[in-house]
């Protein structure tokens, strides 16, 4: 589907979160990062985010210290999402070292640059931003993932939204609110549909769910 025929955009507003570098911290933070994106719509982005905000703030973690302040900031940039951390040291510079056998040291970044499309460092009056990016597969910030069963449903939402004023000032997409209210609106049609023709609703959904289930396992 072309982006200039997609109604709903998808709003994916930055964050910022402070916290200590501690490698307890570690879990929570990917936690936070997961669903952040799975509410963005990208959980095929997630392992890889994860994987990255692992060695950055492991980075700190054995660079800078135990118990340093720092920053995490994710956003969209274009159609990458942008993985930011932020420390005071702005001596310690990470670095990509190729180490051989099992050394540990300087193999953090050499992850992330396996994983990320660009990193780089930047330093600033009293801190240093340590970023990656990744592909998201995206068009812009505010595209959708692409799939049948999105551009099956992004056609009949339209169709049903051909009444309805935008509320968007992007080229006159409707908003995600909209197009929720609408896919909610569709489905309970769908159901009384289901009754009228003797089926069971509740079987149907159960079954729609596995469905679902199913095809998101198999694409994550």
């Amino acid at each position: 589907m072309d982006l200039d025929g997609c109604r709903f955009g998808v709003v994916r507003k930055g964050w910022d979160l402070a916290f200590l570098a501690e490698a307890k911290e570690l879990a929570g933070l990917r936690r936070v990062m997961r669903l952040h994106l799975e509410l963005w719509g990208l959980p095929g982005v997630v392992y890889a985010a994860q994987i990255c905000v692992t060695e950055l703030v492991a980075n700190v973690v054995r660079h800078v210290g135990p118990g340093t302040p720092s920053c995490l900031a994710v956003f969209m940039n274009g159609d990458r999402l942008r993985i930011e951390v932020s420390d005071p040291d702005v001596r310690a510079l990470p670095t990509l070292v190729t180490t051989a056998g099992e050394a540990e040291a300087g193999r953090g970044m050499a992850i992330v640059e396996g994983v990320a499309d660009r990193w780089g460092v930047i330093l600033r009056g009293d801190s240093k931003v340590t970023w990656c990016e990744l592909a998201t597969g995206l068009r812009s910030s505010n595209d959708h993932v692409d799939g049948p069963q999105v551009a099956k449903a992004e056609a009949l939402l339209g169709l049903c939204g051909l009444g309805v004023t935008p509320t968007d000032s992007d080229r006159g997409r409707l908003s995600p609110t909209v197009g929720r209210d609408l896919a909610i609106g569709l489905i309970a049609d769908l159901l009384h549909w289901l009754r009228a023709h003797g089926c069971d609703p509740d079987e149907a959904l159960d079954r729609a769910q596995m469905h679902y289930e199913a095809e998101a396992a198999e694409a994550v």
